[in-house]
Formats: C-alpha cells, sequence, structure tokens
C-alpha cells in the first residue's frame, strides 16, 4: 500500500483512491511570463515522478495541469515586450514544453489555460454570488474567507493570525471595497488599456485562486484524489482554492495535498525564485548541463524535502548517472555477444530470486510517501549486482533479459532512459579492429597509439574478458 503526507491532515495516510486503479491528480502549473527556473521545474520534476510511480504500480492517472495566462506579470511582460497578452504566453508555453519534454517530464493529460475556461469561471464566481459566499464591490468580486469555516485550515493557521497578515498586505483602495481584510479578490475589475472580459460585474478578469478552483472541477470533478503544488502555494493559494471550490459544490475538494520543497541556492540556501533575482532558468542550463544529470539531480531528492542547487551536487549526480549507465552497458554487452538461450541452471534461479528481493525493497521504500533517496539507493544495489552477473563465466539471457527490464522499469520512475551508442563510423571501427590485431601481435605501441587517437575523438576503449568494449565520453 502507498502511504503519502497529507499536508491537510499533517499525517502519512494511506492512499485510498476514489476509484480503484485510478488517480485524479491536479497539479498547479506555470505562469507563463518568462522561462522556467529550475526552481519552477522542481515541481514539475516531483509529481511527474510521482505520477510515474502511480502507473509503476499500475494505476491510471488523470494528470490536469494548468497554465496561467492571464495575471499582472504576464500584462507587465506583454508591455515590456510589446507584444499582446496572448503572443506572451503562447511564447513562453511553448518553452515551457521544450524545456519540460527535455527533462522527460511527461505531458499532462490536459494542460488547460484561464482564456479557454472564462465562462466556466465567470459561471462559477456568479455561484459563489448566489450562495452568499462573495460580493461585488465596484466591479470587483470578492471572496468571503470567515463565511468558510474551515479556513486556514490546510495553511494551520489561526483566523486571527490570517486576519492579521491580510491587513498588512491590503491597500487603502482594497480596503475601502472590502468587507474584511481577510477577503479575497475572485474577479477584478479592468484598468484602462488591459485584457479585458465582459462580465456580470463589469469589464474585467479572473483573480488568481480562481482559475485551478474551475479547472480542477471542470477537468477530474467535484472531489479529485490529489492536488499538489509547492509549498509557496499552500497559503493563500491552495487554502483559498479549498474555500472557493466546497463553497460552491457542497463537497471535500481534495482528499490528499502534497507538497514539494523549494530548490535553494548559495550558502545560505535561499529559495530560489524569480522575484529574488537569483534563479537559473532550465532554457540556459540545459545549454550547459545534459538534461538528464538535471532531471536525475532533482529527482532523486524525496520531494517533501529541499534540494540545494550547486556544482558539487549536478557532478554528484553526473557520477552516479553514469556509474548506472555503466551497469547498464556491461550487461547489455554481454547478452549481444555471448548469452545462451539454455534452461536456467540452479545458479540462475539464486540471480532471479535476488531480483524479487530488490524489487519487494524498491516498493518498500518508494510505497512510503515516494522516498526515493531510499529507492535509488535499491537501484544502485541492482546496478552493482548487474556488475557482477556480466562478469559470471557464463550469462543466461533470460535472467540478463529480466535483470535488464526491471532495471529499466525502476529508472524510468526518475524519468531516466538509456539507449544503445549509435553504431561507429567506418573508419573508427576499423580503428577498433586494428588495434585488437595489434595487442593479438603483442604490438602493444600501435594498440596504445590507436586508444590514444579514439579517446581524442571522444571513443573510450574497455577491454573485457569478453572483448573491446567503447562508449562515448
Amino acid at each position: 500500500m502507498i502511504h503519502l503526507y497529507n499536508t491537510l491532515t499533517r499525517e502519512k495516510e494511506v492512499f485510498k483512491p476514489l476509484q480503484p486503479g485510478k488517480v485524479t491528480m491536479y497539479v498547479c502549473g506555470p505562469t507563463v511570463y518568462n522561462y522556467i527556473h529550475i526552481g519552477n521545474a522542481r515541481s514539475a520534476v516531483a509529481f511527474d515522478t510521482i505520477r510515474r510511480y502511480f502507473e509503476y504500480r499500475g494505476y491510471q492517472v488523470n494528470y490536469v495541469s494548468n497554465f496561467t495566462d492571464v495575471d499582472d506579470k504576464i500584462i507587465k511582460a506583454s508591455h515590456e515586450m510589446n507584444l499582446s497578452v496572448p503572443e506572451v504566453t503562447e511564447k513562453f508555453i511553448q518553452a515551457f514544453y521544450a524545456d519540460t519534454d527535455a527533462l522527460n517530464i511527461k505531458r499532462a493529460t490536459k494542460n488547460p489555460r484561464v482564456m479557454e475556461n472564462m465562462d466556466e469561471i465567470i459561471a462559477f464566481v456568479d455561484a459563489l454570488i448566489t450562495k452568499g459566499y462573495a460580493y461585488e464591490a465596484d466591479g470587483d468580486v470578492y471572496y468571503r474567507a470567515r463565511k468558510f469555516a474551515h479556513y486556514g485550515q490546510l495553511s494551520g493557521q489561526a483566523i486571527d493570525e490570517l486576519e492579521l497578515g491580510a491587513s498588512e498586505r491590503v491597500t487603502d483602495i482594497d480596503q475601502e471595497k472590502k468587507e474584511d481584510p481577510l477577503d479575497f479578490a475572485l474577479w477584478k475589475k479592468a484598468k484602462p488599456g488591459e485584457i479585458s472580459w465582459t462580465s456580470p460585474w463589469g469589464e474585467g478578469r479572473p483573480g488568481w485562486h480562481i482559475e485551478c478552483s474551475v479547472m480542477a472541477t471542470k477537468y477530474l470533478g467535484d472531489t479529485i484524489d490529489i492536488h499538489a503544488g509547492g509549498q509557496d502555494l499552500e497559503f493563500p493559494h491552495h487554502e483559498n482554492e479549498i474555500a472557493q471550490s466546497e463553497a460552491k459544490t457542497g463537497q471535500k475538494f481534495a482528499n490528499y495535498w502534497l507538497h514539494n520543497g523549494f530548490v535553494t541556492i548559495g550558502n545560505d540556501d535561499e529559495k530560489m525564485s524569480k522575484s529574488l533575482g537569483n534563479f537559473v532558468t532550465v532554457h540556459d542550463l540545459i545549454q550547459e548541463v545534459d538534461p538528464q544529470v538535471l532531471r536525475f539531480f532533482m529527482a532523486t531528492t524525496q520531494y517533501r524535502r529541499p534540494i540545494r542547487y550547486s556544482q558539487d551536487n549536478l557532478d554528484e549526480a553526473r557520477n552516479n548517472l553514469a556509474k548506472l549507465k555503466h551497469a547498464w552497458d556491461n550487461l547489455n554487452y554481454r547478452v549481444a555477444n555471448d548469452a545462451t538461450t539454455a534452461p536456467l541452471t540452479a545458479a540462475d534461479h539464486v540471480w532471479i530470486e535476488q531480483m524479487a528481493a530488490y524489487q519487494m525493497k524498491f516498493l518498500k521504500a518508494m510505497d512510503d510517501d515516494f522516498n526515493v533517496q531510499n529507492g535509488i539507493a535499491v537501484v544502485y544495489e541492482l546496478a552493482k549486482a548487474m556488475n557482477r552477473y556480466a562478469e559470471e563465466a557464463t550469462v543466461s539471457r533470460g535472467v540478463a533479459d529480466e535483470m535488464l527490464h526491471e532495471f529499466m522499469r525502476m529508472i524510468a520512475i526518475f524519468g531516466i532512459e538509456f539507449k544503445n551508442e549509435e553504431l561507429l563510423d567506418t573508419e573508427i571501427e576499423q580503428l577498433i579492429h586494428e588495434r585488437d590485431a595489434a595487442r593479438t601481435e603483442k604490438n602493444f605501441a600501435r594498440s596504445d597509439e590507436i586508444r590514444d587517437q579514439l579517446k581524442e575523438q571522444g571513443i573510450i576503449l574497455e577491454d573485457t574478458p569478453h572483448g573491446t568494449r567503447w562508449r562515448r565520453e
């Protein structure tokens, strides 16, 4: 059974889906006015890894993640870039896909956009007014936060503390319009020159929080299994989503709330964010760092823990990933060259039993709130076993195929895929054959000369008891 930490209850709970074998999952997506930084990517990687593990366990996952394509920051960017709001958002939505594809993040089942759901947003706000949970004030519409009995439950804050914090954030103009400092905007009156839509309250656009309530319930239902996002969204965004959604539907909004830790940077472990100006975009970073290394770096830290971004940590991820690739290459080489298809021996069955033990150990680790650090430790153990098996005098294709299959299934959860190296150029193939002949003739000077020549071209040779292997540096 999968156990996960529910932010709403502050406890680990057994995961019980609304429908057996299916998971409905909503993850708050980016505001598309710039390239995503690795702090944004951390959330996408974390919940893609969780999604992949659910699928590994046999679940069908309906995964919805939105694009916020109407926002103050987007409007500001459109003025600075001299582009329309739709032009800005389309540019950065395509950039988001390019960056997340590079990180091998699976596309969502659905990526709804605010502009595509404006009629539903207006209807949702109107329903809250009808129920007495919202009110119009000079073209703006606000939600009566205090009217919702459980307001503050998700973030674990008392209503008086929330009121004090809200009072400090409210401008004099907002204060004049609001019944209570704690109330928040569902609909904003348009300012001159801003993009807007016609509503019963005049020209305007949605507040930030309402969009996710509308799109989550529209595409996944009034109650969903999992709602997820960064820790910084607990309050006010997710708190407000619960209040809006449950007031409108009368149903529990989400059974489980998952929140990922931040990416930190520098000696002070400062949170990486655009507002602090200390961010590194994925767009820039993947020009210098193998995207698979960056993915592995982020996917192998448990989702609730912070990740410290540093060159040393990237280098460690690169080295660990190379070790896994080496183990995969070793065993593949034996399978391709001299694996036997004879019936399994008693010794082969011992290896098969060890595989089953690794699988159980992996499941135990990952079932514990997606503990990828313990999970990847099992993968390392399996890689060592693959190396040992590759050195056996006789290798069974049946055992090797089983090892490779399960190894690939496990690392796929972390978003990692290995492929066989492309065929060598004819010239390089000839050099390897010539070197093999030189070694046979004990012409070690020529053998070393060819090795060095190939190394200059990025081809690394490895002499094994089963022949010469190569890999690209």
